[in-house]
């Protein structure tokens, strides 16, 4: 894949309370008055726009309808294509909704390319990544560490221009 392209996402949905697992996430009217339970998803990460926050491949556990914040990563229907879904990182509320960005700003494919989304195309809030084995990781020391760092929560970001680490360095 090339510079350029948008971290898209495809939908596998845990089944639901009702047994149907649809092809899109649809929120009902009781969840979305919040006396539901919570439904929960999964995506797969294609592209690079996330990196080096998600890569190719990785596996998010997504909450449809969960209330989203300045730094979370979100799962969003692209506004000019909304069959196709995309994993940005949701920076700040704007007059017409929310200002996404990539974590990989080389990549292009956000908010920098078609303004501000809309609420109602945002679907959902990642809340953890799962990273599959790669096939060459097969030595004791490969399976140590990618047991280490396969599952992780995706954590909301301080967007104000660096990251945690990037400010402590600089100290």
């Amino acid at each position: 894949m090339g510079l350029g392209q948008k971290s898209r996402v495809r939908l596998r949905l845990v089944e639901e309370r009702t047994g149907e697992v649809p092809g899109m996430p649809e929120l009902s009217q009781e969840t979305e008055r919040g006396r539901g339970a919570a439904p929960y998803g999964l995506a797969e990460v294609t592209g690079p726009s996330m990196v080096p926050t998600l890569y190719q491949g990785d596996q998010l556990l997504v909450r449809y309808g969960a209330r989203v914040r300045a730094g979370d990563v979100v799962v969003l229907r692209h506004p000019f294509q909304q069959d196709l879904l995309v994993v940005k990182r949701a920076v700040e509320l704007r007059e017409g909704g929310w200002w996404v960005l990539g974590d990989n700003a080389y990549a292009g494919g956000d908010s920098t390319d078609y303004g501000t989304v809309p609420d109602e195309l945002i679907l959902g809030r990642a809340l953890f990544r799962w990273r599959p084995r790669r096939a060459d990781q097969r030595s004791p020391l490969a399976l140590v560490r990618w047991a280490l760092s396969a599952a992780r929560p995706v954590l909301s970001s301080d967007r104000s221009g660096r990251s945690a680490s990037r400010r402590l360095r600089a100290r």
